[in-house]
């Protein structure tokens, strides 16, 4: 299950029209943003393995998991490690803006997203609108299934896999076939398309054995 959640963690797919919206077809910022912010979030990401995997007990993770294994069940187990309160303060406001950054990052995109697909205008109005799409569908189904927040990741990934990881390197083996002598083009020939396939069905395969209980589970 590591592997969906992951890819939708660090996908910045859902981000490139808004990015697109604030810097216009400046390439040159795009990638930037896209290649720093991953890596700023990838860094703070391994902080957090770092402080919560060094701190609590092997065994806890069986009660974490059992919980449904979202980030409440984590920060709790951690709070029972004894650690100085300002560690602890400082677990509960990281836990707390890393759910929030990743709940906004992900719907800002779906909020570009939607308002183009359903040509809703700028206004004040329009803008309304576009907020209850994106907003008001998870927050129906966070009430329906509180404990659904690693089911539903999972899930997203499975289908970031295909749209955001397997189409777009179909399309760049496809575009470099027919436009060779386009001016800009991603280094690496069709072996970077390749791989990024290969992964992806990789990625498949794990989130179906996850479902199906063929991969080993911890507990």
């Amino acid at each position: 299950m590591a592997l969906p959640v992951c890819l939708a963690s660090f996908g910045f797919h859902g981000n490139i029209p808004s990015l697109i919206i604030c810097y216009g077809k400046r390439k040159d910022k795009l990638i930037k943003s896209v290649v720093f912010g991953s890596l700023l979030a990838l860094v703070i990401y391994l902080f957090w393995l770092y402080c919560t995997m060094g701190n609590i007990p092997r065994e806890s993770f069986k009660a974490i998991i059992s919980s449904g294994g979202n980030v409440d069940s984590l920060v709790k187990s951690f709070l029972g490690t004894k650690q100085h309160g300002i560690i602890e303060f400082c677990l509960l406001v990281f836990s707390n803006l890393a759910v929030a950054s990743s709940f906004f990052g992900v719907t800002l995109g779906l909020f570009d997203y939607l308002a183009d697909l359903f040509k809703i205008d700028n206004s004040h109005g329009g803008r309304f609108k576009t907020v209850l799409l994106t907003f008001l569908p998870p927050a129906l189904l966070y009430l329906i299934f509180p404990n659904g927040f690693i089911y539903g990741i999972g899930g997203a990934g499975l289908c970031a896999t295909i749209w955001a990881v397997i189409i777009p390197a179909v399309l760049a083996i496809k575009a470099r076939k027919k436009f060779p002598n386009q001016m800009f083009t991603v280094w690496g020939g069709n072996l970077i398309p390749a791989i990024v396939i290969l992964f992806g069905i990789t990625v498949i395969l794990c989130w179906f054995g996850n479902v199906f209980n063929v991969l080993p589970k911890f507990g």
